[in-house]
């Protein structure tokens, strides 16, 4: 039965036992604080479990992507190594909430399997939760039962709590499991140890295929169970062992999930699956880690240096290696093969059809960037020689500090060479670099002195800029040899920086008293106002005033990456999404995932789609307090990596066209912003790009400064009306004659090499020149290296002088450097004392440059010491 089949199969069987089949959630996880991934099939459904939101439907089925790489629950060390752990997998599962229990999960588990699939029922084991006295839970005597009415009671295995109580995390839904084992080891091998012995002993052919999950606990924060409000069904089947034992084969890489993708790897790398350990190895290391990465990408995940972002790049740098060291590839090669894997699994996972062309670019860029680094890197590993096989903390560090190696990277490629890393002097390393960080910033900050009672400042700059006010505490700071204030009041105007924006900036006005408000920030959930001194009277009334000249500026720039972020998805596609933004009142900058630079068309078009909704003077609709369902129902947009409280801000300019969840501070009306100015677009990582433009004021004077340059360039063009062409006529012709000179300096130093040869005086047995000469410093080159070719036992030294400065150039016969100790390296910075300056080069070849052309007489005149 191939692998679409075995799928399409086990939804068909739950569909016909009445449940809703629904499609896998995204395997990357945008709001729940506690995951970064999917990593077991109820992650989608925990609310659920947890009584905080009512089930659509009693019963669900379905197959769910996961990935399984970091916490409790990492499997990427084994990956490749057996035949049956994976990063990425599907869970095939079932669902009840609140309806069925234990009776007709085990009832209908046994169905499929032995019925519709046909598996050989004297090859399949159970196991059910024996209890746990420190947890004060019972054995699962309720779960026997119903299993020994279907199978012989010697197949059922009473399991310990790590085997047979399932948990998803450190807290959450969990409860008591049923394990279903089946034994694929050939007949021989059943007759010397029965199955029922290896069950759960980590044998790589009897293996665990169903988990039954009977969700009735909750996990506290402080380890204690409570029930939950009702009992659930929570069921996991490994697709892919699922599949090698409906194939008959030994290995999940075995099967038709990973052969196509296993089969063209190898096509490409020139080699043949199942020849050798270590290549076998590092394809089914790629086929696996292709697919998590791959279909992380497609769930809007990017590689890149931080949370689930550095898990992703993490991955693919593993397979990279792997390919690199075992395979042979020097080039990115994983990307050539995501077509394959989305013809493969597209039908079930159309995202990963739909993205496939972004997932191709953002990995092939990937690739490439650390395949420099690792070749870079293992250079220098090849050439280091451990003491005593261990390999130095401080070494490791330098890998993981200047290439980027992961240290279990390190650790990987030290034990294939047989060596070790000292790991401790890694983390004494690390920590070091950690103090430096925390030296750096170490900030020396007094006890807060507190006037008002109460933690909270009540902000009011969304409708003012100025507000009457009482300090409520201050304190005195001091950090890098300065000296100031932190002052929080009982309700201020100020915006706090967060969220990409600058804080604030304004003044306290205490009667005639003046004391400028440097910056904002927010602190443990304080809005905290930096000042260089304190009011005379601390206690007075405070008119607390923001500068409305840098709110306003810094309004334009936020509200400008709100029509931006649009703009861009218009134009360059859906996948567009903010990786980051920074506005102040000077400009803006906003970061973005894309897989290509940008060309100057699409910036126009962006361009113009912003100015255009400018022009429209959209005014601003506002929605503040807003349920985070509703506005979710609004289709607002969440950003990825922010964290939303269950009330939540949106900013609309025009519903059908921007609509985002966002604290920050906003024009009324997208006139005010007057004009939008890209002036940058690069690239910061693989598959992030970003913009820094500019709007109103400083956009209009950014406009009047290139007109002003044009109107510089048409008048030394003499009033030329069409300057482009003009400036392409003048560098054409100065490309002309700058040949002209290339040929004539070429002519010269042909005639001047035959009166050096001329010139030429042997002492001590080498054939000796020192010459001033009219040359450039790369016709100086090619003429010393021509003579070198030329004439025997040379030792040659050329001085010119060009725009006021003085270069010198040596060149030897390379036997010299070893039968006579001779260095031009060395030489030419003895020599170079007498022009000032310094150089060095290769010890045949080398050169110098200095700022007093008047000492090339005597520099060439003390040469011929060297060789006397």
């Amino acid at each position: 039965m191939d692998s679409q089949t075995v799928r399409r199969t086990f939804l068909d069987f739950f569909a016909s036992k009445t449940h809703q089949i629904v499609a896998s959630a995204p395997m990357v996880i945008k709001n729940d604080p506690t995951l970064m991934f999917t990593n077991a099939g109820m992650n989608q459904f925990k609310d659920i479990f947890l009584g905080n939101t009512q089930a659509k439907y009693a019963r669900i089925a379905d197959t769910q992507k996961c990935l399984r790489v970091s916490g409790k629950h990492n499997d990427l060390e084994e990956v490749g190594h057996d035949t049956y752990h994976h990063t990425m997998f599907e869970m095939l599962g079932n669902w009840s909430f609140g309806d069925y229990f234990k009776k007709e999960a085990i009832e209908w588990a046994w169905e499929l399997l032995t019925e519709v699939y046909k598996i050989n029922k004297d090859n399949l084991y159970v196991t059910v939760f024996g209890g746990d006295e420190k947890e004060g839970l019972e054995p699962d005597n309720e779960a026997f039962e119903f299993w020994s009415k279907i199978i012989s009671k010697d197949r059922i295995i009473y399991g310990s709590k790590k085997d047979n109580f399932w948990e998803m995390g450190d807290t959450g839904p969990c409860g008591p499991c049923s394990e279903i084992h089946v034994d694929i080891r050939d007949e021989a091998a059943k007759k010397l140890i029965p199955g029922k012995e290896l069950v759960n002993q980590s044998d790589p052919h009897v293996i665990e295929i169903w988990n039954l999950v009977f969700i009735e606990f909750n996990r506290k924060s402080d380890n204690s169970l409570s029930p939950l409000p009702a009992k659930h069904i929570d069921t996991g089947m490994g697709f892919e062992r699922l599949c090698m034992v409906m194939q008959g084969v030994k290995s999940n890489y075995d099967t038709d999930v990973f052969q196509p993708v296993i089969r063209e790897l190898a096509k490409i790398a020139g080699k043949t699956y199942g020849e050798e350990t270590k290549t076998d190895v590092a394809m089914r290391v790629i086929a696996d880690h292709l697919r998590a990465v791959s279909f992380a990408i497609a769930d809007g995940q990017l590689p890149s240096n931080n949370k689930a972002g550095y898990v992703i790049r993490r991955i693919l740098r593993r397979a990279v290696r792997y390919g690199y060291t075992f395979l042979g590839f020097s080039e990115p090669f994983m990307f050539r093969l995501v077509p394959l894997l989305a013809l493969q699994m597209g039908e079930a996972f159309p995202e990963l059809e739909s993205q496939k062309d972004l997932v191709m670019k953002v990995m092939q860029e990937e690739e490439q960037a650390f395949l420099r680094t690792l070749s870079v890197g293992l250079q220098k590993f090849e050439h280091y020689k451990p003491a005593k096989n261990i390999v130095e903390g401080a070494f490791a560090f330098e890998l993981f500090d200047t290439f980027g190696f992961p240290i279990d990277l390190t650790q990987l490629i030290a034990r294939e060479k047989g060596f070790d890393v000292d790991m401790p002097a890694f983390a004494a390393c690390m920590e070091e670099q950690k103090k430096r960080s925390r030296q750096a910033a170490t900030v020396d900050k007094e006890d807060w002195t507190e006037l008002i009672a109460g933690d909270e400042t009540e902000f009011l700059g969304y409708d003012t800029l100025e507000t009457s006010s009482r300090i409520a505490k201050f304190r005195k700071v001091k950090a890098k040899d300065k000296e100031f204030f932190q002052v929080v009041l009982d309700k201020t105007p100020f915006y706090a920086e967060s969220g990409g924006q600058a804080g604030d900036k304004g003044l306290f006005l205490i009667g005639d008293e003046k004391i400028g408000v440097d910056n904002t920030i927010k602190e443990n959930n304080l809005i905290i106002h930096l000042v260089k001194k304190l009011p005379s009277d601390t206690a007075k009334e405070i008119i607390a005033r923001v500068d409305p000249s840098k709110r306003n500026m810094t309004a334009n720039n936020h509200s400008a990456t709100h029509l931006l972020h649009s703009a861009l998805k218009m134009v360059l596609g859906t996948h567009v999404e903010q990786k980051g933004s920074m506005v102040d009142d000077e400009r803006l900058r906003f970061d973005f995932s894309h897989f290509a630079k940008m060309s100057d068309e699409e910036i126009r078009q962006v361009e113009a789609i912003v100015n255009q909704k400018i022009r429209e003077n959209i005014v601003l609709t506002e929605m503040r307090n807003l349920p985070m369902k509703e506005a979710q129902e609004l289709g607002a947009v969440a950003l990825f990596g922010e964290k939303y409280g269950d009330n939540v801000r949106v900013i609309v300019f025009d519903k059908a066209f921007s609509m985002e969840l966002c604290g920050g501070t906003h024009v009324k009306a997208t006139g005010q912003i007057g004009l939008f100015r890209i002036v940058s677009e690069s690239a910061i990582a693989a598959g992030v790009r970003r913009i820094e433009a500019i709007t109103s004021a400083k956009a209009e004077a950014w406009i009047n400064e290139q007109l002003e340059q044009l109107a510089k360039i048409k008048a030394v063009l003499k009033g030329s009306q069409d300057p482009a062409s003009a400036i392409e006529s003048l560098l054409g012709q100065n490309a002309d004659l700058q040949k002209k000179i290339e040929q004539f300096q070429k002519e010269k130093a042909s005639g001047l090499k035959q009166e050096l040869i001329a010139k030429i005086s042997v002492v001590n047995g080498l054939n000796f020149i020192a010459e001033k000469v009219d040359l450039d410093a790369a016709v100086i080159k090619n003429l010393a290296f021509e003579l070198k070719a030329d004439v025997e036992n040379l030792f040659l030294v050329l001085g010119a002088e060009a725009e006021g400065k003085a270069n010198l150039t040596i060149i030897m016969s390379e036997h010299l450097v070893k039968d006579r100790g001779l260095n031009a390296s060395k030489i030419i910075r003895e020599l170079g004392k007498e022009i000032q300056g310094g150089g060095g080069g290769q010890d045949y070849y080398a050169t110098a440059g200095g700022k007093n052309p008047a000492g090339l007489e005597s520099a060439l005149k003390k040469a011929v010491e060297f060789i006397s």
